[in-house]
């Protein structure tokens, strides 16, 4: 299915909504019936029609059908954010007594249901340094339910090798769940690697706007249904019809707004590489990096998020360098219109400030859709108030 077809075309039939072009917000909570017999059968298996927006809705829906054929998936839900898509992947998937494998330093709220949730319920975790697929094979318990990945993860970009990973974990009849945000379905496709859930955070580059949330979950119809009418339904996370329109407008422009970020982070990784003040980048496309070939095996591109590790002594220089940026923002997330940073050194007391760790000195940038001399310019005149 050709990538222009899904994002302007598909799941959009415009003929029963006057042939306007942009599809209408069903603002709907609830739909009717015509007969008792219908109701019925509504009831009885909700994931196939309308009952009730918590679960389906048909704004919602064409937002499902798009993302499910980007990511090469059977069905797909989405949900009020990436957290919520996360919990509910992981939640459907383990019971009491269940083991889980995961990467080391997943998402902050990842880890949050790996370290503080689960474990109330008898579920443990081990972490691994998921660049070695022997890692996982010695992490494996007899008990090991899940195997939840982040590749590229969003700091040091570790990646781990999908394939080996998917294989090693169908053998054991093991569940494997991806973070894909760094990616998106247009530069990594997990499933077809044999990875049984892709998530990704819709925040970021599906939106494309930083005005809206929602979180991606694509797999198999059967996976899909299970956790629909489990997890999905119960909690009640999933996105409202506003949201999920406003989505459906990031999809337009995702191609050119990738291809345009791309291209201007390449020209900020070439200022960055050569400037004194920069000890180290991070960025799988940059031949430097440590797992460069196997991102350019498994990714058809990187874009927008990258690291680098500035050259200082000090909390103090880092914090001025931040706050010395007149067009980068300092705040969270990526994939917007907007350029941002994020220095690692925001989430320690100045006390506890190591210069001779060099997570303590990575700043994390993101590039988004300003012109790359201007934010070029930003950056250089950051780093002449460092002197």
């Amino acid at each position: 299915m050709d990538l222009s077809y899904i994002i302007n075309e598909y799941a959009e039939e415009r003929e029963k909504y006057f042939n306007a072009v942009s599809p209408p917000i069903i603002q709907s909570s609830n739909f009717v019936f015509n007969t008792v017999e219908d109701m019925r059968q509504a009831f009885a298996d909700e994931y196939s029609t309308y009952l009730y927006s918590r679960g389906r809705n048909p704004t919602v829906d064409i937002l499902r059908k798009k993302l499910a054929a980007l990511d090469g998936a059977e069905d797909c839900l989405v949900f009020n954010s990436g957290a919520a898509a996360i919990f509910a992947a992981v939640l459907a998937n383990v019971k009491a007594g269940d083991h889980i494998v995961s990467v080391d330093k997943p998402y902050t709220w990842a880890q949050k249901m790996f370290n503080d949730i689960l474990p109330r319920f008898g579920v443990t975790t081990t972490y691994i340094d998921g660049r070695e697929i022997e890692h996982f094979e010695r992490a494996i318990l007899p008990n090991t339910t899940v195997i939840y990945l982040e590749s590229p993860n969003s700091w040091d970009y570790a990646l781990q090798d999908l394939k080996a990973v998917a294989e090693l974990a169908r053998a054991e009849h093991i569940v494997t769940i991806i973070d894909n945000s760094y990616c998106t379905p247009l530069y990594q496709r997990p499933i077809e690697y044999g990875i049984d859930l892709t998530m990704q955070t819709a925040t970021k580059y599906i939106s494309g706007h930083s005005d809206t949330l929602g979180g991606v979950l694509c797999g198999s119809k059967t996976m899909i249904e299970r956790i629909f009418n489990s997890e999905y339904m119960n909690i009640g996370s999933g996105i409202q019809p506003f949201n999920a329109w406003l989505l459906i407008r990031g999809l337009r422009t995702l191609p050119a707004r990738l291809d345009r970020i791309t291209a201007s982070t390449k020209k900020v990784t070439e200022y960055l590489k050569n400037q004194p003040k920069v000890e180290e980048l991070l960025f799988p496309f940059d031949e430097s990096f440590p797992q460069y070939n196997l991102a350019k095996q498994q990714m058809s591109g990187a874009c927008g998020l990258l690291t680098f590790i500035i050259k200082t002594t000090t909390i103090n220089e880092i914090e001025h360098f931040c706050e010395s940026l007149q067009h980068f923002f300092m705040a969270v997330s990526w994939g917007g219109h907007e350029s941002l940073i994020i220095p690692k050194c925001s989430g320690i007391k100045p006390a506890d400030f190591d210069a001779g760790n060099k997570e303590h000195r990575m700043l994390r940038l993101y590039v988004g859709l300003e012109d790359p001399d201007y934010l070029i310019r930003d950056l250089d005149q950051a780093f002449g108030n460092m002197q």
